[in-house]
């Protein structure tokens, strides 16, 4: 068990926990079944002793639009195999759109560039309604894919849903993909259309995509249509069939707004794996399991109410897009940025949040912990008064990154260091706004989660590090991968190791508050002598560190056995020499065990690190041992791998 604060960093105010969504929900439970619900705790109980109960209560109490059905669970005691709200009809556009008005639904800032004005929800209905037309009139139909390789802005939701109305199946990318890495994900799912920009923003540059575009549409010989967005004011150039979006929507068919209601495991979107390991595998999930998960994390872990305004820095090739963009579904304004968050400074994103009043703003571990290092103090430079909560994923949230947001950041705020991933397009454990925040800890389990550590022999422990797993169904499990017809892919990516039992791949452990510390992911733990060791607990304590600006760990087999090997990223002037070694392996051996100290320290000057930001432990340890790389073109930084290769302190 690890050694934990003996105060709060944060505690919510008596108001705000009777002012709650979170509280409202108990009560309501607590009249309709006779339970009495005093806490998060006692609800989450409740939840995975009653699931057909909580997901019904869930429908209601969100206001999903459709017809629910008789039934709530078929086959319940299947993983996988059980079946939510099996005669349900809804439609996932229609949940979204549910608002109309004047009032803002989307804010967008680009790089660079001055803000556009607040699209309103009546501006995005039409806009929907415009570009369902045009699917319409192409003859796009229920499971038809349309897919996107845009920036995080109005157009791709737009493009998102006005394709999901008329029950197509949507899949997106980000365009800092390379053309191989489209391919390779559009290329097995087989679009019929293709939503894409001339160009976009990174860093100060303006990077034209046509180029690239030719050579993906030339292998897509699926698409039918080609939509090019005007993002960066380079028009369609010479890409063969191109449309402009501009001139497709001022000139749709009158059609009015229609929406195709299908099944609750209707597929919504095909979602893709890292890649970083072979061909991204294509990830499944339906249109009711997304949407009723995501409304419950929004309205009871976030505590959304309608107005108001959540923000998350993330790409449309990154799960976190699509859970941003379910936050219509509350009635909550959306606060779009595409562009690197230092650019021009690396105040842009604390402008947004001042200017824009953001009460929910998300981010990732990694740039509150550039943000450290950069010894920023957000709260002496902005007003932040908005902000209510800090969402954080990516990576483990170390301890010190949580007391620097109450230190530097924001000191009244909710912490929630969340964690799931694309493969439930959610969270298995989050945040928990009428509980406390304690340093290092991801407050509570989902609702609904019947999430256990357990051991290797598959035993559920209340202390020591893990395998998380989730022991009974949800509705957010992915329908199954794409052409994976017996789903023996899906069964084996999840269901392999333990029978009936999620076992998601994170190493983590349960603290004494209940809460949960995710130490990394199960295949990039170090096992040096037999005992598993999590990568997290590693960069918890190197990155506190000033000389060090990041870190990345691997285990190499050496001698019969593991050795662990530490990658270090130096500050700027730094080196690393016998000192500095010798203070590493000290504020290790102190702060985690000696088991955790490596055995040998190599200086890098860049980590491989994928399209959403993650580094990739897996793909150095394949490097260090001499084995391929089977596609690059998941990372944003494939040439950093050559760094890592012939080293020769690691031969010997």
């Amino acid at each position: 068990m690890p050694e934990t604060s003996e105060q709060p960093l944060w505690q919510p105010s008596p108001s705000a926990i009777e002012a709650s969504n979170l509280t409202g929900f108990m009560r309501r439970i607590g009249a309709a079944h006779g339970v009495t619900l005093k806490s998060y705790e006692d609800l989450h109980a409740w939840s995975i002793s009653e699931p057909e109960f909580f997901w019904d209560a869930i429908w209601d109490y969100a206001g999903v639009i459709g017809d629910k059905g008789p039934a709530v669970i078929a086959d319940g005691d299947k993983m996988p195999g059980a079946c939510f709200f099996p005669k349900a009809r809804l439609n996932f556009a229609e949940n979204l759109l549910r608002r109309d008005g004047d009032g803002p639904a989307l804010l967008f800032r680009n790089e660079g560039e001055t803000p556009r004005p607040a699209l309103s929800w009546a501006g995005l209905r039409e806009k929907v309604r415009a570009l369902a037309a045009v699917f319409d009139q192409w003859g796009v139909k229920p499971g038809d894919r349309v897919a996107a390789m845009m920036p995080n802005c109005p157009e791709t939701i737009i493009a998102m849903l006005a394709a999901t109305s008329l029950g197509a199946v949507f899949s997106s990318c980000s365009p800092d993909f390379g053309a191989r890495g489209v391919i390779d994900r559009f290329g097995q799912v087989e679009p019929r259309v293709l939503i894409a920009c001339d160009g976009y923003r990174y860093n100060g540059k303006k990077l034209d995509e046509r180029g690239k575009l030719k050579e993906i549409v030339a292998q897509l010989p699926s698409l039918e249509h080609v939509v090019i967005v005007p993002f960066a004011g380079l028009g369609i150039g010479d890409v063969p069939g191109a449309e402009d979006w501009t001139a497709l929507l001022d000139h749709a068919p009158a059609r009015a707004l229609q929406f195709a209601r299908l099944p609750f495991a209707h597929p919504l979107y095909i979602m893709f794996s890292s890649g970083t390991t072979g061909v991204p595998k294509c990830i499944v999930h339906s249109a009711g399991g997304t949407l009723i998960q995501h409304l419950k994390e929004h309205k009871l872990n976030c505590d959304l109410k309608p107005g108001e305004r959540l923000f998350y820095f993330t790409t449309c090739g990154w799960m976190m897009w699509n859970w941003l963009v379910s936050g219509l579904a509350v009635e909550a304004t959306l606060a779009l940025y595409d562009g690197s968050p230092f650019a021009p400074a690396p105040t842009v994103l604390f402008d947004y949040l001042e200017q824009e009043k953001i009460n929910v703003f998300g981010t990732s571990a990694k740039f509150i912990d550039a943000l450290k290092k950069e010894e920023l103090s957000p709260k002496d430079t902005h007003d932040l008064s908005s902000v209510r909560m800090i969402l954080s994923t990516g990576s483990p949230l170390v301890p010190e990154s949580f007391v620097y947001v109450y230190e530097a950041v924001k000191p009244d705020v909710a912490l929630c260091s969340i964690s799931g991933g694309t493969d439930i397009v959610s969270c298995f454990v989050l945040g928990n706004p009428i509980g406390p925040v304690w340093v290092g800890e991801i407050q509570a389990r989902g609702l609904g989660m019947a999430v256990e550590v357990w051991d290797d022999e598959g035993r559920s422990i209340d202390h020591g590090k893990g395998e998380l797993v989730c022991v009974k169904p949800f509705p957010a499990m992915p329908i199954g991968f794409w052409n994976d017809p017996e789903d023996k892919k899906y069964h084996a990516a999840y269901f392999e190791r333990f029978d009936n039992v999620w076992c998601h791949g994170d190493f983590a452990e349960i603290t004494s508050h209940g809460g949960i510390i995710i130490h990394g992911r199960s295949d990039a733990t170090l096992n040096p002598g037999g005992v598993r060791i999590g990568t997290a607990e590693i960069y918890a304590q190197v990155e506190q560190l000033d000389e060090v600006q990041e870190a990345i760990a691997i285990g190499q087999d050496w001698d019969g056995d593991v050795r662990v090997v530490l990658f270090v990223v130096l500050k700027d002037g730094i080196t690393l020499d016998a000192a500095l070694e010798a203070k590493i392996r000290s504020q290790i051996r102190t702060g985690a065990s000696p088991r955790h100290v490596p055995a040998r320290i190599v200086a890098v000057s860049d980590i491989p690190r994928t399209k959403s930001g993650k580094i990739t432990e897996l793909a150095v340890r394949d490097v260090v041992h001499g084995r391929p790389i089977k596609n690059k073109e998941a990372l944003a930084n494939p040439d950093a791998l050559a760094l890592y290769e012939n080293i020769p302190v690691l031969q010997s």
